[in-house]
């Protein structure tokens, strides 16, 4: 890590080399001193001055530290106020960690890791520090709104003007991590580990850091608050304590910072005497066996503390594919293919429970001699695929992971071709919430912008015996053979005679009757006519279904053509339906009912989306203009 946080202005010593020796600082998280709704502060300096005389090199802290927005810096006062009227030893260097990208609005917790955001709270961090300069400044999580290069592109300018010296980050994965340090030297990473949080073990993140020797900030590091009775009432725990007088918190902060040099534990403290107990930890020594039974608690642990070896492959009769993919990126499809080849499946959605509760069945399997399984829900994350090859590499069996390349355009088409295959209809918010209990298909839109986000590639560093990339392909139905126009209706074939943004009323209807002849000469040749609209009035209540039918009815009727209309009623705002466009819900909703090639259809509009709507429905696209203008081209 680079060099430490110093309140020299506060009269401590010179700052402190943060080079990694077996004489790791002794650190407190501060966090609960400033957001607890009962918070007291001439205690919590009272907490802060203990821990201080115990020892504490380290303080974590954030700006977001505190209640509401209203309150923001409220911790980083508090260690200022503390470090200012501390009269113990000054000899060593106090190291003040802090944190900026994440609001308080209203109490909630909101990333945002926009650049200008992370300038002003780096200054305003100075100014409640007291301080010229922040040693270690950690962007406090990713903002999914903001590309994670432009916060820590950021983060490099602040370091580049001397207002910090070094940058960490918190909450991040092994392919966030490897982005940000191609811009800037990432000094420290903070995650959440604990005997009973494995994630960031399972997703390599931990282990990531320990091969590139970052240091890693372990908050939550005896699980927090909710497994304070998990941790005082287990037996191993209590029966190691009982040997060295300690207690079972000591033990588990012993454990974890046993696995490596490069962990700094983050326990917090509210009280005085949980203070002055803070440094108790690091003075038992564990033995191997007392590790080995402790690492029972946390088996994915181990790959910590022992170099990860190659997976010994003791069946190679066997092999256990696992199929990853957006959710209706094609991974049933493949499934059920490789189940007719005689593989076993193990897919929660079928099973029940969780991913992780996959793995016991999956164990199992492979104990009883099953020689080829696969496995093919979405596995999205590290940390999600690792329990799968850990527990393979267990039995000597190879894992081969194939992941569907499918681009989310593609996954939302397969995801409305099977609802409507299967309902015979478009689900609206409230029947896809319905059906998702009992029908994983049942997709609403934003899981798979969510599921794109956290998505985090697979690697052969992982364990898998190869990685398969297979690029999606679509297969055209062969009893698809119907032709169409489809038609964008709003301002193309209806206007608003008041100038509305889509007719109103029968009275407000005026229809562009000029190019009656165009779809006529289509309909003459075989083409079906449909439609397509946006009425977003009928959620706002200012307008009925009825009336909108009687709108297309008239329209059909000055055009002397019967044109089959489909249209969204929802609102605008994040897409919870699958029938706005750009969303493919309505295009494929008309494929099915008419049994339509899509590479046989024209396409018609003239919005900024309707060209990638119509090439990710496979429809040749044409604007209003070209298609009416010259229908022969």
């Amino acid at each position: 890590m680079g060099r430490g946080l110093l309140c020299d202005s506060e009269g401590v010593g010179p700052t402190e080399d943060l080079t990694l020796t077996d004489n790791r600082p002794l650190a407190l998280g501060c966090m609960r001193l400033s957001t607890e709704r009962d918070r007291d502060e001439n205690g919590a300096i009272a907490v802060l001055h203990a821990a201080l005389d115990a020892g504490v090199t380290l303080l974590d802290t954030a700006d977001a530290y505190c209640w509401t927005d209203d309150d923001r810096g409220h911790n980083e006062r508090l260690i200022a106020r503390a470090l200012r009227t501390w009269q113990g030893d000054r000899s060593s260097s106090i190291v003040v960690a802090t944190k900026g990208g994440v609001t308080r609005p209203g109490g909630r917790w909101v990333p945002n890791g926009r650049a200008k955001h992370l300038a002003s709270a780096a200054e305003a961090s100075c100014r409640a520090l007291g301080v010229a300069r922040i040693d270690l400044y950690q962007l406090h999580a990713p903002d999914q709104r903001v590309p994670l290069s432009t916060s820590v592109r950021a983060l490099a300018d602040l370091k580049r003007q001397g207002l910090i010296a070094s940058v960490g980050l918190c909450n991040v994965t092994v392919s966030q991590i490897e982005e940000a340090r191609r811009i800037v030297e990432i000094d420290a990473i903070q995650v959440e580990a604990s005997l009973w949080h494995d994630e960031h073990f399972l997703s390599g993140v931990i282990r990531y850091c320990v091969d590139n020797r970052l240091r890693i900030l372990a908050y939550r590091p005896l699980g927090g608050v909710i497994s304070r009775s998990r941790t005082a009432a287990n037996p191993v725990l209590s029966e190691i304590a009982a040997h060295y007088g300690a207690t079972p918190f000591d033990v588990a902060l012993a454990w974890l910072a046993g696995l490596s040099e490069y962990i700094v534990p983050l326990p917090g403290a509210m009280r005085v005497d949980t203070a002055r107990a803070i440094a108790q930890y690091r003075t038992l020594q564990l033995t191997g066996g007392q590790t080995a039974r402790l690492d029972e608690l946390c088996p994915s642990a181990r790959r910590i503390r022992n170099s990860a070896a190659p997976t010994v492959v003791t069946r190679p009769d066997a092999e256990v594919v696992l199929i990853m993919g957006l959710p209706g990126a094609g991974k049933s499809t493949l499934a059920r293919a490789l189940v007719g080849q005689g593989y076993l499946r193990l897919n929660r959605d079928e099973i029940g429970g969780t991913l992780r509760g996959l793995v016991p069945a999956f164990d199992r399997a492979l104990a009883s001699g099953t020689a080829r399984i696969v496995l093919d829900n979405t596995y999205v994350s590290r940390a999600s695929r690792a329990a799968v090859i850990q527990a393979a590499a267990a039995r000597g069996v190879a894992v081969c992971c194939v992941w569907l390349s499918t681009s989310v355009a593609d996954a939302q088409v397969n995801a409305v071709t099977r609802i409507v295959e299967r309902y015979g209809k478009l689900l609206d918010v409230e029947g896809l919430a319905h059906h998702r209990k009992r029908d994983p298909g049942a997709l609403a839109p934003m899981t798979q912008f969510r599921y794109q986000r956290e998505l985090e590639p697979p690697d052969v560093s992982e364990g898998f015996a190869r990685v398969d990339i297979v690029p999606f392909e679509r297969h055209a139905d062969p009893s698809a053979v119907e032709r169409a126009v489809l038609i964008w209706c709003d301002g193309i074939l209806a206007r608003s005679r008041s100038d509305r943004r889509a007719p109103s009323s029968v009275d407000d209807l005026v229809v562009e009757s000029g190019r009656a002849a165009t779809l006529r000469r289509y309909a003459d040749q075989g083409f079906r006519l449909l439609g397509l609209s946006w009425q977003p009035e009928i959620a706002e209540g200012t307008r009925t279904g009825a009336d909108v039918d009687a709108i297309f009815a008239r329209m059909n009727e000055l055009l002397g053509l019967s044109i089959e209309v489909e249209y969204c009623t929802h609102a605008a705002g994040p897409p919870r339906c699958w029938c706005r466009k750009p969303l493919p819900g309505l295009g494929g909703l008309l494929i099915h009912r008419h049994r339509l090639d899509p590479a046989r259809c024209i396409y018609v509009g003239d919005g900024p989306q309707d060209a990638s709507y119509a090439q990710r429905l496979g429809f040749h696209y044409r604007t209003a203009r070209a298609f009416f203008d010259d229908p022969g081209a």
